[in-house]
């Protein structure tokens, strides 16, 4: 009974979880729980834990006597996101170019060749860059890291849909090539090359999605050193 009613909270949680960062529940919109139940054919048990996990993991507010809102979403968070993941990935690529096995190396060796393959597929090749980046991780085996990269990539995916969903194609190219390039780094089983690629990777990026968003007007002009 316990596994079951474990299972109908995990599948509440993606559904909604899903929703949340496809757009379907807009910031600031609030989740009224008899209607999440009703919508979904739940009881409210299965909605409340599901609220309190991602209440947990950023995507929801709860406060007393409003209830359930998404949490508001700026563009600005794109300097947190890209923080986050430079420092994470740095610390797990090292250790994956290290502890690999060659049949995990030729894996994401693949998934590269993949994803050259969808690069005009702009919604499949982030799933798989999505994947690329978390598969690094495993290989690492840091667990940790792992489970809080997949949550900032979460908010990535929420932020990118939200502001940078038609400038994504003009990317994927160029992180192509990079990601290539890392690729010969793991290969060559040099630690300091991979972490300098990752890190350009990610530094690359965000400057590519900074000019977008000051451009269209989404961001002011930060001064220098803050």
């Amino acid at each position: 009974m316990s596994t079951l009613f474990r299972s109908k909270n995990e599948v509440v949680y993606d559904l909604l979880h899903k929703s949340i960062i496809q757009g379907e529940y807009r910031p600031g919109e609030r989740m009224v729980i008899d209607e999440l139940a009703g919508k979904l054919g739940v009881s409210q048990i299965p909605i409340r834990e599901a609220l309190r996990q991602l209440e947990a993991d950023g995507f929801v507010s709860i406060e007393p006597y409003v209830g359930a809102t998404v949490t508001e979403i700026s563009a600005d968070f794109i300097f947190e996101i890209f923080a986050l993941l430079e420092t994470m990935e740095a610390a797990c690529s090292r250790t994956a170019c290290r502890c690999m096995s060659q049949e995990e190396l030729e894996t994401l060796a693949d998934l590269v060749r993949q994803m050259d393959a969808c690069v005009a597929d702009h919604d499949r090749w982030s799933e798989q860059n999505k994947r690329f980046h978390l598969l690094i991780s495993d290989y690492a085996h840091t667990g940790l890291i792992r489970g809080m990269m997949e949550k900032v990539l979460d908010h990535w995916d929420r932020l990118r849909l939200h502001y940078l969903k038609d400038v994504l194609g003009q990317r994927i190219a160029t992180a192509q090539e990079e990601h290539r390039q890392i690729m010969a780094a793991f290969r060559r089983r040099n630690t300091d090359e991979v972490e300098r690629l990752i890190r350009a990777h990610n530094q690359n990026a965000l400057a590519s999605y900074i000019e977008h968003l000051r451009l269209a007007g989404h961001l002011a002009a930060v001064p220098e050193g803050c």
